[in-house]
């Protein structure tokens, strides 16, 4: 059986940012991911200045592709608001592998299956042994799954359901732009170039309205992508996939003994933007450093919104989901 002081189920941004700065301290970490890395991930792929800080990326060193937008045009049924910004574009197959192979921990493909206490020990699948743990495996993340789900239920109300595609297209508009509650949608839609020519189209809203509201969200995109094809996006060819995850709501326990959960694991997406990278990194960062000084692990720091929490976020957080299941 392999041993090691800190075991990650989940390579992505929340285990990444977490195995990287426990290796910079020197503990023993261990990775395990179903996936092979590079793997291709379905995002929109938009980073924060606060995600560039927190994990102390060098934009310059960055050897793949990073986009800066300076400028994003926000949408509001009709009203067209151009805002000057500093956010930026990665593609997350890129850019999730690089976080990884920077941490510096080895990373094992394994299927987690099962996960149980033992002597103030976890035990994987009979295969591995951890002092401790953490679930950043995201929705489905097995450490939620067997030791979180039954306190911390999720609220059905906060499930986004996504349909995107990420294509080769020979952009003209460098800017982002999001497009709000076109249509009825309870949420919103992007265009997002990245740089050298890939394109990221994605619609997403919440799943109980838009099941409610008679339109599914395949007629969202077919309503999108029509607009786009007769403006930003002229003669482009999609093939969508989705998924599904879960807004910020009341996370009453995200430790259980030496046991943590971050990221989607812990439904940590921003009620405003249903924006994940952002937490992701920094509930990961926080996980680690309560392994490293004892200090209380909290997520009430990790913030819910994107765009500042003010009066805006908070119109948008009403307007995405008629204040369900309020964050603590």
């Amino acid at each position: 059986m392999r041993t090691c002081d800190v075991l990650i189920v989940g390579g992505g941004p929340a285990g990444s940012s977490a195995a990287w700065k426990l290796r910079r301290a020197g503990c023993d970490v261990l990775v395990l991911d179903q996936e092979r890395f590079p793997r291709l991930k379905l995002c929109a792929g938009w980073i924060t200045p606060e995600v560039v800080r927190d994990l102390e990326i060098d934009i310059g060193a960055y050897p793949h592709r990073f986009l800066t937008f300076e400028r994003m045009h926000m949408h509001f049924k009709g009203l067209h608001l151009p805002v000057r910004c500093v956010q930026h574009s990665i593609r997350r197959v890129e850019f999730d592998a690089w976080l990884l192979e920077r941490s510096g921990a080895p990373l094992i493909e394994h299927t987690v299956r099962q996960v149980r206490e033992e002597q103030g020990a976890y035990v994987i699948d009979e295969e591995f042994r951890c002092r401790y743990l953490i679930g950043a495996g995201g929705t489905r993340c097995p450490v939620y799954r067997t030791l979180f789900r039954e306190l911390n239920p999720r609220a059905a109300a906060l499930q986004t359901v996504t349909l995107e595609h990420e294509i080769e297209y020979d952009w003209r508009d460098p800017d982002c732009h999001l497009w709000f509650f076109d249509h009825g949608l309870p949420g919103y839609a992007w265009y997002v170039p990245k740089q050298d020519g890939w394109l990221n189209i994605g619609i997403g809203g919440m799943a109980e309205r838009i099941k409610r509201s008679g339109r599914s969200i395949h007629e969202h995109w077919a309503l999108l992508t029509g607009k786009l094809g007769r403006t930003l996006a002229r003669g482009a060819r999609y093939d969508p996939s989705g998924y599904s995850y879960y807004l910020r709501g009341p996370v009453e326990v995200v430790r259980r003994g030496n046991a943590f959960i971050a990221g989607d694991a812990a439904g940590l997406a921003t009620r405003d933007m249903a924006e994940g990278i952002g937490p992701a990194v920094r509930s990961g960062l926080a996980a680690a450093g309560t392994i490293l000084t004892g200090a209380e692990y909290r997520l009430t720091d990790v913030t819910g919104a994107s765009l500042g929490g003010g009066a805006v976020s908070r119109l948008v957080d009403w307007a995405m989901t008629r204040g369900a299941g309020k964050a603590a």
